[in-house]
């Protein structure tokens, strides 16, 4: 499609579960005074396990989004995302009716989808039989129920679909309904990602796999991204959503705008199951994709919400992806990671990155990477360490790269008329 076809779209809308907070605002002040949602595993009894923390999600009640029949009927990482998707309807004043349904359109991504209900069932099967499992055992914990019940939840007629690319996820849902509506598609679309893994099953995995971090007698300093002293990563779980929306439809009916969203860039690695190719050419060609498809310059870019997993791997790997991608201007540019407080949210971590993206352009304020105390000799860029910083923040490009190989950059512009 010629640039000239494209249609501009807007953020109108934002919705936030997060270890830090369980609205928007409160996760943004979380971010803002450097608060590490991180601490001992209260989900289950971590005993056995060699990695015993996680930030989890605090005092999140699903009876204040749903009634308690529809709570019981879905697994955590779907009650996250309806009630983030109405949050963010509620922010943007948007109602969907008869005569717009059909133009609104979810797209929500998850890396692992109901997993906590998948393994509770498992334990009634082996301990009562298979008679005894749930009849829906399989609508709860299937990936794309997520997307499937916001849907339901709010009358959204329009494209539907769920990205299942890892810690990929969410920004590949945000891209893809950028995509939709760009181009016509629809309207508007309700879309981010949503994580709840912080189960026995998902722990044991990921610490077998060598990519938790094991400080488990200092949790609020255990993610600690592009520092010489990290060992992984802290498991976290959430919601961030985004309401896109087309510019004149916003417009039409009097919508504030928090930005706009400009560009979209996804690679693939094609190298290894786990680890990220040595140089990072596969995140810095994602980079440059979505600095191209939104027509920005190196420059231009104001600030980088990085991926910045805290494992030995992601963090020199992303910062030589950058200085790839952006040339001298990489140093130029504040980077910082928002894992060294919200942990890594696997799926769910490019929604709340999204809305922080977003806050940050809205307040002109960047969060820091906290934890950040003896630098990485291979991470020598600016990472607004320990605070933040009041920086006038006009264009932010936001990272998420998964296993399997897959890259995304999702690329933010300060709302101009």
């Amino acid at each position: 499609m010629a640039n000239s076809d494209r249609k501009r779209v807007v953020i109108t809308g934002l919705g936030a579960i997060t270890p830090l907070g369980n609205t928007p605002d409160e996760y943004w002040q979380g971010l803002t005074t450097g608060r590490s949602g991180v601490g001992p595993i209260t989900a289950f009894d971590p005993q056995h396990h060699t990695c015993k923390i996680a930030a989890e999600v605090k005092g999140f009640d699903p009876l204040a989004y749903m009634d308690r029949k529809d709570a019981k009927r879905m697994d955590r990482f779907a009650q996250f995302a309806v009630s983030a998707s109405k949050q963010a309807l509620a922010d943007a004043q948007f109602d969907i009716t008869d005569l717009n349904a059909e133009q609104v359109g979810v797209m929500i991504g998850t890396g692992v989808g109901g997993l906590r209900v998948m393994e509770e069932q498992q334990e009634v099967y082996l301990n009562r039989g298979p008679s005894r499992c749930s009849p829906f055992m399989v609508p709860m914990m299937i990936a794309n129920m997520a997307a499937g019940l916001t849907a339901i939840h709010l009358g959204a007629k329009g494209p539907n679909s769920c990205a299942v690319t890892a810690c990929a996820a969410g920004s590949n849902a945000i891209g893809d309904a950028f995509r939709l509506v760009q181009q016509g598609y629809a309207q508007a679309m309700i879309c981010g990602g949503t994580e709840a893994a912080v189960t026995p099953l998902s722990v044991a995995g990921f610490a077998s796999a060598r990519a938790l971090t094991s400080r488990n007698d200092d949790p609020l300093h255990a993610s600690r991204p592009f520092d010489r002293d990290r060992d992984g990563f802290v498991i976290g779980e959430g919601c961030g959503i985004l309401l896109l929306e087309e510019l004149e439809h916003a417009r039409s009916r009097g919508a504030k705008i928090y930005g706009e969203m400009v560009g979209y860039g996804m690679t693939c690695d094609a190298y290894h199951m786990t680890a990220p190719v040595p140089g990072g050419e596969g995140a810095a060609r994602c980079i440059q994709l979505a600095m191209k498809d939104a027509n920005l310059t190196p420059d231009q870019v104001s600030y980088i919400n990085a991926h910045g997993t805290s494992t030995p791997a992601n963090d020199p790997t992303e910062t030589q992806a950058i200085k790839t991608a952006l040339g001298d201007q990489a140093y130029k540019v504040a980077i910082s990671s928002t894992k060294s407080m919200t942990g890594h949210l696997l799926g769910g971590s490019g929604g709340i990155e999204a809305v922080a993206a977003t806050l940050t352009m809205v307040h002109d304020q960047v969060p820091p990477t906290m934890n950040l105390e003896n630098p990485d000799e291979g991470c020598d860029l600016d990472y607004v360490p320990n605070q933040a910083r009041a920086l006038t923040v006009d264009v932010v490009l936001s990272n998420s790269f998964g296993f399997g190989g897959h890259n995304v950059t999702l690329a933010f512009r300060k709302y101009k008329p």
